[in-house]
């Protein structure tokens, strides 16, 4: 499955993503496709759903067929090919199953970033409560790192998270779901500094940043997992990759452009500069 492979560019980095459609532009696949263009990737799309979506909050979905969410997904992967997967929002069942399937015989040769999308920024729901398990069980497993917030680690790990050795502990439990790596993100606790995890078996990085004071920070898991996606897919390590997308996240949460009402969307496009 790893496509054609005339007239690639070397390093060019092709992410296929997997996610659900933010018609606000900005998280989901909108984010996604700028992050990798940004990062200097190339980025092919399965849609899982499509969203009614602002700054202010979800105010409709429309779930995508299983099977063409798949079909959208093999038909790039036997032509274009993909040196990575991002997987966001797949808020049903049978689109996980099906996707589990997929991306059997791939798992190890095409790395997969697991963003579980289960809460947007203003807190509706974006996965239905009986497919975590489905989503523990079918995906985890086949995921080269994890990239869960707070909330959405507390959901997998029944666990209570309130402060960075609850993180620690947390990571350690989601890593034994199955997946190589997770990257536990530690936004959502409070402090001047943002602390972030890296665990894998072969220990623990710990990454630090000051935090910007901002409202306008809606999309940052889906920039930052795709982020992380496309600096595997042009050859980075994981941890520098990691360190990479966070910078990356970082200014473009500062210059964000201040949009809508609500959660903004940031500034995607800090590092395209040679048109303006």
């Amino acid at each position: 499955m790893s496509g054609a492979e005339t007239g690639v560019r070397a390093g060019i980095g092709r992410v296929l993503i997997i996610a659900g459609s933010d018609s606000g532009g900005g998280a989901g696949i909108q984010a996604d496709i700028k992050t990798v263009i940004a990062l200097g990737g190339y980025a092919a799309t399965a849609i899982t759903a499509l969203t009614a979506q602002d700054t202010l909050g979800v105010h409709g979905v429309m779930a995508v067929p299983a099977a063409f969410v798949v079909h959208q997904a093999r038909v790039v992967l036997d032509d274009i090919g993909a040196d990575s997967i991002k997987i966001g929002m797949v808020n049903q069942i049978d689109v996980i199953e099906a996707l589990a399937v997929l991306l059997a015989p791939s798992a190890l040769t095409i790395p997969v970033v697991l963003d579980p999308v289960m809460v947007a920024k203003g807190g509706s729901p974006l996965l239905d409560p009986a497919a975590i398990g489905c989503l523990t069980s079918c995906l985890i497993p086949r995921a080269a790192v994890i990239t869960p917030n707070l909330p959405e680690a507390a959901l997998l790990t029944h666990r209570t998270i309130e402060t960075v050795d609850d993180m620690h502990r947390a990571a350690d439990t989601l890593l034994a779901l199955g997946s190589q790596a997770v990257l536990l993100k530690g936004g959502h606790l409070s402090g001047d500094i943002v602390t972030d995890l890296l665990v894998t078996a072969a220990g623990t990085v710990q990454f630090e940043s000051p935090r910007f004071l901002s409202v306008h920070t809606h999309g940052t898991g889906c920039t930052l997992a795709s982020a992380v996606a496309t600096g595997l897919a042009q050859g980075l390590s994981l941890r520098d990759a990691v360190d990479r997308g966070r910078r990356y996240v970082q200014e473009a949460i500062r210059t964000a452009p201040g949009l809508g009402h609500g959660h903004g969307p940031l500034n995607h496009g800090h590092t395209v500069t040679s048109f303006r």
